[in-house]
């Protein structure tokens, strides 16, 4: 066997955190670093942070740590991209696997403008072939989900639309930055709502325009529209209040369009609590809907492993971290091999979507 691949992890929030516990389960990977942006995490063991006693990794905070540890491959976790990082990091030569927000970089080039004023993809295209190293973002959804609804098209000789949809109750996924970014949380008739969604979902965009590019098509462009779901009752999550009349649910739609058509479709069926109005069918489920010649219905359906005890709201949360952060680890050795360059999921190979055995 060849040596393990050198990881070094940047971020211990939901995501960040199970892939350390995750790491520790893989022979082809080993952890040699992680980056945090807390100072009360710096100089404690990465194992300790994840809540999985001492592992012998110590969180440091400084790019020039990340870059003296010299490892094949960094996996950022962070809820928000880090750009300056990314650049020098690459310029290093070190790959780059993100979920965080990150498919195409169309939508961080559209709205999220470096202070450069250059785009964000050209800054990092650059920062890669300088360095010879490679840059992917994935994910759950975006990511495997539209990979899925390409996939799915494979046995169907005449399309007329392809729509991927996530349909989950989100209330599992603790990110109190994230829900408060989009406005879970505020009246629903607050007028800034549709603008907070659309702004901190548009890397939804990025999915559709990936399915675009594997299916050969040219879209006019890709529209946004939302339905809103107002709780009915003041809800106490725990770790999140949303008061009665509050934004609790939506129902968003990318739509690609060609000639007035919707042709390419990523739909967001999102619930933190059912006692919304209007109130939406939650299946808990990833579903691709083809319809052509013939037409495809399809879910992809999550369990826990048995034994899990789903009243316990870590392990519940915890498989929606696991299905985000997997895509990234299980996609490295396929972009640590790959040409120097921006890499999207249209570029990597089948085995860079296969799960590993515990053999």
């Amino acid at each position: 066997m060849s040596a393990p691949i050198r990881v070094f992890q940047v971020a211990t929030g939901n995501v960040g955190t199970e892939m350390i516990k995750r790491l520790q389960h893989r022979p082809d990977l080993t952890l040699v670093g992680l980056h945090c942006y807390t100072a009360e995490k710096i100089g404690r063991d990465a194992g300790e942070i994840a809540g999985i006693g001492p592992i012998g990794v110590t969180a440091t905070g400084t790019i020039d740590d990340i870059i003296a540890a010299a490892p094949d491959v960094l996996t950022f976790h962070g809820v928000f991209p880090d750009e300056d990082l990314y650049v020098r990091v690459l310029e290093a030569g070190i790959n780059i696997v993100t979920t965080a927000d990150w498919i195409t970089g169309w939508h961080r080039d559209h709205n999220h403008p470096h202070p450069s004023g250059r785009p964000v993809s050209d800054l990092l295209a650059e920062a890669c072939r300088q360095g010879g190293s490679t840059f992917y973002g994935t994910g759950m959804n975006p990511g495997l989900n539209q990979i899925l609804g390409v996939v799915c098209s494979a046995d169907v000789a005449e399309i007329e639309n392809v729509t991927t949809i996530e349909s989950v109750d989100v209330s599992c996924h603790h990110s109190r930055d994230t829900w408060i970014e989009v406005g879970y949380g505020l009246p629903v008739d607050d007028p800034s709502i549709p603008g907070r969604l659309e702004k901190y979902t548009r890397v939804f965009a990025d999915s559709v325009l990936l399915m675009a590019d594997c299916f050969g098509v040219e879209l006019d462009e890709v529209r946004f529209s939302a339905e809103l779901g107002a709780c009915t009752k003041d809800v106490d999550l725990g770790w999140y209040q949303l008061p009665k009349g509050s934004l609790g649910g939506n129902y968003i739609k990318y739509q690609g369009m060609v000639d007035g058509v919707a042709r390419i479709e990523t739909h967001l069926e999102w619930q933190m609590t059912p006692h919304t109005d209007p109130h939406w069918d939650i299946k808990g489920c990833y579903i691709t809907q083809i319809k052509g010649d013939p037409c495809v219905y399809n879910k992809h359906m999550i369990f826990p492993k048995p034994g899990v005890d789903l009243s316990d709201p870590d392990s519940f949360a915890s498989i929606g971290m696991t299905v985000t952060g997997l895509p990234a680890l299980n996609a490295i050795a396929s972009v640590v091999a790959a040409p120097p360059g921006l890499l999207t999921s249209a570029d990597v190979p089948l085995r860079g979507f296969a799960g590993r055995f515990a053999i």
